[in-house]
């Protein structure tokens, strides 16, 4: 009897001993939020590309503005905020006025394939003999 309280016991205190997470985890397996900062651009006159971004955080906020300029002629202008609690947040704004090119679009053109060659076909008589 004394024998199967002592396994009984051995048993719970193994019980309580043993970690929760099998996989050997820390509880806090998150790690600390860590600021930055970064930003690019680009303004290039030759393809007309300009756009770019710039986005700071403290760890906990991040706040940013990116921009691209439109087919338009505008440039568009996107600040955010962004955090934990109020979400993403953002304000669209533009710079310039919209015009549109006055001479008409046209489409670019088309290529067709065609053979190198046109042959007609070829008849030859059939032999004769004499």
């Amino acid at each position: 009897m004394l024998t199967k309280v002592f396994v009984a016991v051995a048993l719970v205190a193994m019980a309580g001993a043993a970690p929760t997470d099998v996989y050997g985890h820390q509880e806090d397996y998150k790690s600390q939020p860590i600021p930055y900062q970064f930003g690019y651009g680009v303004h290039d006159d030759y393809s007309g590309n300009d756009f770019g971004q710039t986005e700071t955080s403290d760890g906990h906020t991040v706040k940013g503005s990116y921009s691209v300029k439109l087919p338009d002629g505008r440039k568009q202008i996107v600040n955010y905020i962004a955090d934990h609690i109020g979400g993403y947040r953002a304000e669209v704004t533009y710079q310039g006025k919209a015009h549109h090119p006055s001479h008409a679009v046209h489409a670019a053109p088309s290529y067709h394939s065609e053979p190198a060659y046109h042959s007609e076909p070829t008849y030859h008589s059939a032999p004769s003999y004499h």
